[in-house]
């Protein structure tokens, strides 16, 4: 039980606390409020990120996660719980079993999975499931969330110094979990010095380099920030070129070469 509980403290929830400044989270969140009270098993599904584990937390707060493919320790748990969070129920590895030993024990389980996840059995175990919508299709959370982690930067860093969004595009490729560490990251990179920022690539380098060709392969890592940081900045290829010293066909090949990491820069 004690490895249990020692993952357990170790799981980290989602990247927030549920936001509900649009019309589906809040929804969400009032059926999360309703089943605080209900003795049912609940299923939430959706994309990584989007808030599943924090409303978990919300409707049994004193339940522990437990991810399913632990499956030896999660059996174990229910032998030893009444209430437990199940996350990523789809990577179980029999799930048969799994709703029988939870029946057996009379444990009131809420579980998360990914927004596909599909069980003939879940069904008729989990008398409520309700799907979380990826922050793509909450936009006006997206702008609580972007706030909240400002704010978190700048309480870890330990500056008052402004963060400029004008230019911001979020990262959502993994909702709230992507978002927050694109903030991070670019909180932390705003006012980084050069030496600062040549020790991260030091290290960055330094499980990289072992082969003939690594000086070719890896100037990749300057040479692309720099381009599209010129094309962002003059707005105009011609331009670049004259403040690079470059050929304008010189910048041309460039761009070329780094499609993959600049796109179409015509």
């Amino acid at each position: 039980m004690n490895i249990v509980v020692e993952q357990a403290a170790a799981a980290a929830v989602d990247a927030t606390k549920f936001i509900t400044a649009c019309e589906a989270s809040l929804q969400a969140k009032k059926t999360a409020t309703l089943l605080k009270t209900l003795h049912v098993n609940t299923l939430i599904t959706g994309e990584i990120g989007v808030g599943k584990k924090s409303l978990a937390s919300f409707i049994l707060p004193d339940a522990f996660f437990i991810d399913a493919s632990n499956f030896d320790e999660l059996l174990l748990a229910l032998e030893n719980s009444e209430n437990i969070i199940i996350t990523n129920l789809e990577k179980s590895p029999n799930f048969e079993h799994l709703m029988q030993v939870i029946k057996e024990n009379n444990v009131r389980v809420v579980a998360t999975a990914k927004e596909s996840f599909s069980h003939k059995i879940s069904d008729d175990f989990f008398s409520v499931k309700f799907n979380i919508p990826s922050l793509r299709e909450r936009m006006e959370d997206v702008e609580e969330l972007l706030k909240q982690f400002i704010s978190d930067a700048m309480v870890l860093f330990g500056s008052n110094n402004d963060f400029d969004v004008s230019n911001f595009k979020p990262d959502l490729s993994q909702n709230a979990l992507s978002l927050k560490r694109q903030v991070m990251m670019n909180y932390l990179l705003q006012d980084v010095k050069d030496t600062e920022l040549m020790d991260i690539i030091e290290q960055y380098l330094y499980d990289k380099l072992g082969s003939n060709s690594d000086y070719r392969t890896l100037l990749y890592l300057y040479e692309v920030p720099l381009i599209k940081a010129g094309l962002h900045k003059f707005k105009s290829q011609v331009q670049l070129a004259d403040k690079l010293g470059l050929n304008r066909n010189t910048l041309r090949k460039k761009i070329a070469e780094h499609k993959k990491y600049i796109g179409n820069k015509i």
